[in-house]
């Protein structure tokens, strides 16, 4: 047994360290960090029988969910899953492991943040990161070269949470995928039209969706100078330009990737541009973009995608910008993102600075993303027989991040039950008339609830009522059953009317 005045100097130091952090106003993750530690110590010191305590506390990056919590997220699932159903996807599951090599290679920079489970002397297996990788190979192993699926499930990531932000370690992701041998840009731009629905259904505020093109990237980095072996880094570090100022971005070309500066300024140039068809038009005639056969190939697309989401009537939502990278390695098209601003204000200028719309602008950040991915499939096929893809994540825990704070600050009463009616009695000794009424309701389906106690108070059922938003109340007691009648009381008005028990299952499913 460790010395326990030793490990109460060692909380004292440790706790010092704490205070230091938090004056100084350190990172969140580091001050995260040294509380673990001293919650550490803490434990080992045990209580005052000196028993080994336990640290209550989930693990870094996860959290548990209150009822109230779940029903808001209940209502989030329902309209996506509405709105996958309408577009007429099927769904799928896989496992939450995968193997390790199915994983290994497909998401450049980030792979880092895969959690590998620890070697129990069989396969060698990792949590999945995403779900569109397991998806590709679901598709490889079964043969399947067209279907329209939608999969709601985890995923882990070892990244650095900022759950204020709705970014965890463990998080649900909402997929939609399209796979299939289909005609050019029709089913992304349904891809598009779906979030566009699900966004303004979710009603979050206001938001944009940016698009480019991964063919429009590379042909950019090819006319400005970047060596073919540095597309996907350079690609990376693009990509943080919704995070950080070009300026941090250009020394991060040149100083970490080795770019020369010349290069990076041209990148800077092109990353500055938004538009619509129009910006598309005039890339077209630009002098130095039009020498790459890809990237006219992408931007005739852009042109050809706008014209789709015109009929899908979505423009008004759509920017394409060219800031947009996504730092994933499988996408070979059309990419996009929408982001939500916090006061409303979409950027659709080319003068908008340099892609990066600021955190001024951004509350949440990105709520969806996607894109076209033709080659991921081929990767697991023996015989690498492709199969195009093109599909769009909903960013579930970020909406649901924003949900939860609307919810609190419209102070709302959030229905945690959808129990229609509660049963209870006015007199002592109705226990059995009690359970056999709410036997009627529950066999005719309706939900409807009953008090475990033998003789409840009449105002106790009654306020179980109020604070649980149940709206009605079927009173049983000696003269109604003498009459053959169940009193009906209305919760919010009070009004009770006295109904006969052949028609109170109607007349509760009129009311409800």
């Amino acid at each position: 047994m460790e010395d326990k005045t030793q490990i109460q100097e060692a909380i004292k130091i440790q706790g010092e360290v704490v205070r230091k952090l938090k004056v100084e106003k350190a990172s969140k993750e580091q001050i995260d960090e040294e509380v673990a530690k001293l919650l550490e110590l803490k434990a080992r010191l045990g209580g005052d029988d000196g028993k080994h305590q336990f640290v209550l506390k989930t693990a870094k990056g996860t959290r548990d969910y209150s009822p109230k919590q779940m029903a808001i997220r209940e209502k989030v699932f329902n309209i996506i899953i509405n709105c996958f159903k309408r577009h007429g996807a099927e769904t799928i599951d896989t496992p939450v492991f995968e193997l390790k090599e199915t994983l290994t290679g497909k998401y450049g920079e980030d792979s880092k943040l895969i959690y590998d489970l620890k070697d129990q002397g069989g396969e060698l297996l990792s949590l999945r990161y995403d779900l569109t990788v397991p998806f590709a190979r679901y598709l490889a192993m079964h043969k399947i070269t067209n279907i329209k699926r939608y999969h709601i499930a985890k995923v882990y990531r070892r990244d650095n949470p900022a759950m204020t932000r709705g970014r965890y370690r463990e998080f649900y992701q909402c997929d939609f995928d399209i796979a299939g041998q289909y005609d050019a840009m029709i089913p992304d731009a349904e891809c598009l039209k779906i979030v566009h629905e699900i966004l303004s259904e979710l009603d979050l505020g206001d938001f944009y969706i940016k698009v480019n093109d991964r063919r429009i990237l590379d042909g950019m980095f090819a006319v400005c100078g970047v060596p073919d072996d540095k597309f996907r880094t350079i690609c990376s570090t693009v990509d943080k330009l919704d995070k950080v100022p070009w300026e941090d971005v250009k020394k991060e070309m040149v100083n970490e990737k080795g770019l020369s500066e010349e290069a990076a300024d041209q990148i800077g140039a092109y990353v500055s541009m938004q538009g619509g068809t129009d910006l598309a038009e005039r890339l077209l005639q630009d002098h130095k973009l039009s020498q790459s056969k890809q990237a006219c190939a992408g931007l005739s697309d852009i042109k050809l995608l706008f014209s789709y989401l015109q009929l899908f009537q979505v423009t008004d939502k759509v920017v394409f910008d060219l800031s947009l990278a996504r730092g994933l390695d499988y996408y070979t098209g059309v990419i996009y993102e929408a982001v939500l601003t916090q006061a409303g204000v979409a950027p659709v200028t080319s003068e908008a600075q340099n892609g990066p719309m600021a955190e001024e602008s951004v509350s949440v950040g990105s709520v969806a993303g996607g894109g076209r991915y033709d080659g991921l499939v081929g990767m697991f096929d023996p015989k690498g027989r492709k199969v195009p893809c093109v599909g769009v994540s909903i960013g579930i825990e970020r909406i649901f991040s924003i949900m939860e704070q609307k919810a609190v600050a419209s102070a709302q009463k959030v229905r945690t039950t959808e129990v229609q009616v509660m049963v209870a009695s006015a007199q002592k000794n109705l226990l059995e008339e009690r359970l056999k009424l709410v036997t009627e309701l529950w066999n005719a389906g309706i939900k409807a609830e009953v008090m475990h106690k033998k003789n409840p108070k009449l105002l106790s059922q009654l306020q179980h009522c109020e604070e649980s938003g149940i709206p009605l109340v079927a009173i049983l007691g000696e003269q109604e059953l003498k009459d053959g009648v169940v009193k009906l009381r209305v919760v919010a008005t009070r009004e009770e009317v006295d109904i006969s028990r052949a028609d109170l299952i109607g007349e509760i499913r009129r009311r409800t």
